[in-house]
């Protein structure tokens, strides 16, 4: 397989990494400039770069499970979506959990945000975990980027609140959740 990094956003290469082109629409969304962001991404549609999408994978009982955020194609995707709404809530009431958007760089109004980030994909697949396994188990997550500060934060509070160790593998290193904390010490 053979990629082409570009080192210009006009290149005539089609590229496969789309690394340099999220990272300036992140910029540009971050100081508001929607108008710059809607230009860049018309240069990822038209140099045929696609961004990569954020999955997240659980293994039980030989079985994995992938899922995608938002994703509803998971044959029990209503059972965790209602798992997921249960946890959010306690987190909320018990906790004071408020879910961190200003990592959501789109230009859409704050509770699109909040629903945005309810359903990353680690979120979804800690909601299965929690569905399928005995209280007992460690929950194991995948995740093929680097997890958000609202799902690392949500993730402390599930390992507090729901009394399980959760670890998860992020493109960056290893966490592992355990009663409201860490291993990275949130640093990561």
């Amino acid at each position: 397989m053979k990629f082409h990094v570009c080192s210009t956003t006009t290149c005539s290469v089609p590229c496969k990494l789309s690394n340099r082109y999220i990272l300036l629409s992140n910029i540009y969304a971050a100081a508001g400039r929607w108008e710059d962001v809607k230009e860049v991404r018309g240069m990822m549609l038209a140099n045929g770069v696609a961004k990569t999408p954020g999955m997240s994978m659980t293994e039980l009982d030989s079985e994995v499970s992938q899922f995608v955020a938002g994703d509803r194609s998971h044959p029990q995707s209503e059972d965790i979506y209602l798992m997921l709404m249960e946890i959010s809530e306690r987190l909320k009431v018990e906790a004071g959990y408020l879910p961190d958007t200003r990592e959501v760089l789109l230009d859409i109004g704050e509770e699109e945000k909040e629903q945005a980030l309810l359903v990353h994909s680690e979120k979804l697949a800690i909601a299965f975990a929690l569905l399928h396994t005995k209280p007992e188990c460690s929950i194991r997550v995948v995740k093929n980027l680097r997890v958000c500060s609202d799902c690392h934060n949500f993730a402390k509070l599930v390992s507090k609140f729901y009394g399980r160790d959760i670890i998860m593998r992020d493109r960056n290193r290893f966490h592992l959740f355990k009663e409201g904390a860490c291993s990275c010490m949130d640093y990561w």
